[in-house]
């Protein structure tokens, strides 16, 4: 608490040995953190020697939204590394989908990949502009890896839904004929 009172924030850098603390300033390793993303490689300072490192976890206050510690991941700029990115959609605003007043519905926020260092993506980018109707949706067929990225789960099933179609009408009317068969069979 008395590293957070002077402006710094405590952290640890987990790697080959054993963990190492670490601190520094506030303001500038929130910058880093702004600038650099959750998902790319940071270069520390420890004692002088610089480490690549990605950023496992950060600890925020809930009340104050301030960062409480970080924790780190010691890497090699020439090692794979496993990672966790963000899937973007984009171009939904061009398909016959958004044309036809539908919606699109994200379910799969994020994706494990694995790649090195330089490699990482800050996100994954899905192209949504091919969406027609409510029959279509995105799965994790449609990701198109940037070079020299892979996903980390060879497992993970490639009709998993990243993101589906829906028409907000249509789904209000059916709301709507429930809440009154409800109704009628109240009475």
């Amino acid at each position: 608490k008395s590293l957070r009172e002077q402006g710094m924030i405590p952290s640890v850098v987990f790697g080959e040995g054993d963990p190492i603390l670490t601190q520094s300033a506030y303001n500038e390793t929130e910058k880093v953190l702004l600038s650099a993303g959750y998902h790319s490689p940071v270069d520390l300072d420890i004692a002088g020697k610089k480490q690549l490192a990605l950023v496992k976890t950060v600890h925020v206050n809930p009340v104050k939204r301030t960062i409480e510690n970080i924790e780190f991941q010691a890497i090699s700029a020439d090692e794979v590394v496993e990672a966790t990115a963000p899937i973007e959609i984009i171009d939904f605003e061009q398909s016959d989908a958004n044309k036809a007043h539908l919606t699109i519905l994200q379910v799969m926020e994020e994706i494990d990949v694995k790649a090195k260092p330089a490699d990482l993506p800050e996100a994954i980018i899905v192209d949504a502009s091919g969406l027609k109707t409510v029959e279509d949706g995105l799965v994790v067929a449609d990701i198109k890896l940037p070079k020299g990225v892979e996903l980390a789960d060879k497992e993970l099933d490639p009709e998993q839904p990243i993101a589906n179609v829906y028409d907000p009408a249509q789904e209000a009317a059916e709301r709507e004929a429930e809440a009154e068969a409800d109704k009628a069979a109240e009475e």
